[in-house]
């Protein structure tokens, strides 16, 4: 019985490693290179990337509104963005734009009425919320 059990989790623990390898090494990359070359495609009119302080750089689906950005985080990527707000660079259709993103952790009827546009379907209450608000740094197309 242990044996079996030891067989699930190692099972379990290899699929995790092969899922995160899959979506650092083959997913994003590709999503990021889309969104790059297509910034007036279907999928840049949904999803930006973002460059973290910790020098990754992910796509995440965004919403713009007011003059802000907000994302929505389903992993632990948002943690780095945790207090006042981080430095980040954005690419949103095409457009490089640098700003300061702070995750939203203590203010769930905000995190509610940014979800209800950004991402109706998901499940209510799973996620964080992440705010961007931009520099006066000018915007810049990138080729």
């Amino acid at each position: 019985m242990i044996r079996i059990i030891l067989l699930v989790l190692g099972a379990l623990g290899l699929a995790g490693v092969a899922f995160a390898f899959y979506t650092n090494s083959i997913s994003n990359p590709r999503v990021l290179r889309e969104i790059r070359n297509n910034p007036d495609g279907e999928r840049a009119q949904k999803v930006m990337g973002i460059s973290l302080p910790d020098g990754r750089t992910l796509p995440v689906n965004y919403l713009e509104e007011n003059g802000m950005v907000f994302a929505g985080a389903d992993g632990p990527w948002w943690r780095p963005l945790q207090g006042k707000g981080h430095a980040v660079t954005v690419l949103i259709r095409g457009e490089e734009r640098h700003g300061m993103a702070r995750a939203i952790t203590d203010d769930p009827e905000y995190t509610k009425d940014i979800f209800s546009r950004l991402r109706p379907t998901a499940v209510p209450g799973f996620g964080t919320l992440v705010e961007i608000r931009f520099d006066d740094t000018p915007r810049v197309r990138t080729p």
